[in-house]
């Protein structure tokens, strides 16, 4: 009876999948580069009650554009995933629960969310992260057809299927691979983790999964602290607090070595979160800012070499100097020949 529900689950994630208008065709001349306008959450200044930069989606792009790097025509715009999208990975149950505010608020962390009408928490946050969700989805299509995509937003990690939690409402990496697994016809998937905090989420929805292997690189003192997700991460590389560059990009380089030696993947979704960054309050490593684009180049060498399409989400970054940060890594990315933006940077 069992095998018959499973059977039966997996055929209507198929067609929800398969009926999903979040994979569209992109013009040649944009750049595999996803954002919206939409990302960013703006509400009555509540947004300022949580560490998190809500603006710093927008603030990323507008570095870019002012560096010459990227045209603002050339970004893609994605769209924003529907109910049916979003019960391809998550349960009817916790997707009803969102309709209070009060839950809302306790997952996003922003304890006087609960006071504000619900219809408002939908159109002012809530939706905002659908449309992460959306970009999140696309970004795997464009880099089967491109090598590579960068979402500038999602990778929820702290997000699976029944339980959202640390500012992630919707799983945007499960979903992504599920609908890589069936529009895509993927088979073998690898999550590169580098946010300072465990990926539990993407943990949790892939627990028993061997198509998927995960590589997560986190600081084990700091939030979510999820022992039993742990048990499901392939490859677990711990980086206590205080951890300098130096350190951290040696362990990186051992890891990428050993996790291409153990499982060769035909998509790579990277979590590029900054907070590993110096001084960030909430990831409590030592990264510095020219560490954190030589991480994002090694990962990227790692998946251009072998040939295999890369996804990178920009996820957490707790300091309002993480946009310029990131900026500053897509450029170094384009200088060294591994992504092309189409544009040709003054010096940033």
């Amino acid at each position: 009876m069992s095998s018959y529900s499973e059977n039966d689950d997996e055929a209507l994630r198929r067609k929800r999948i398969l009926s999903s208008k979040l994979y569209f065709d992109v013009s040649p001349s944009k750049v595999p580069l996803i954002y919206s306008a939409s990302y960013d959450i703006s509400f009555l200044g509540i947004e300022k009650l949580h560490p998190f930069d809500s603006s710093k989606w927008g603030r990323i792009c507008r570095f870019l554009v002012s560096f010459g790097i990227l045209d603002k025509g050339s970004i893609v715009e994605p769209l924003e995933a529907s109910k049916d999208d979003l019960l391809v990975v998550h349960t009817e149950l916790y997707l009803n629960s969102l309709k209070e505010s009060s839950k809302v608020a306790m997952i996003v962390e922003v304890p006087p969310v609960a006071l504000i009408p619900n219809c408002l928490v939908q159109q002012k946050v809530l939706f905002p992260f659908k449309k992460q969700v959306g970009g999140t989805v696309l970004a795997a299509k464009l880099a089967k057809e491109r090598g590579w995509a960068i979402n500038v937003g999602g990778g929820f990690h702290h997000c699976s299927a029944e339980k959202g939690g640390g500012f992630c409402v919707y799983a945007d990496i499960s979903l992504c691979i599920h609908f890589a697994f069936v529009q895509l016809n993927i088979s073998r998937v690898m999550i590169i983790d580098l946010d300072a905090h465990q990926g539990n989420g993407h943990e949790m929805d892939f627990a028993c999964d061997s198509r998927v292997y995960i590589l997560d690189m986190y600081n084990p003192g700091i939030y979510p602290l999820d022992y039993e997700a742990r048990n499901y991460i392939n490859q677990k590389v711990e980086v206590k607090s205080g951890t300098l560059t130096e350190e951290y990009l040696q362990k990186l380089d051992e890891a990428l070595e050993v996790a291409g030696r153990r499982f060769n993947p035909e998509l790579v979704i990277y979590n590029a979160g900054t907070d590993i960054l110096q001084g960030d309050p909430l990831g409590r490593l030592e990264i510095s800012p020219e560490g954190i684009a030589l991480r994002d180049e090694k990962v990227f060498r790692f998946a251009r070499e072998k040939n295999i399409p890369i996804v990178m989400l920009t996820s957490g970054g707790y300091m309002k100097s993480s946009a310029r940060v990131i900026a500053d890594s897509i450029v170094n990315l384009s200088n060294k020949c591994l992504i092309e933006t189409g544009g040709a940077p003054k010096s940033a």
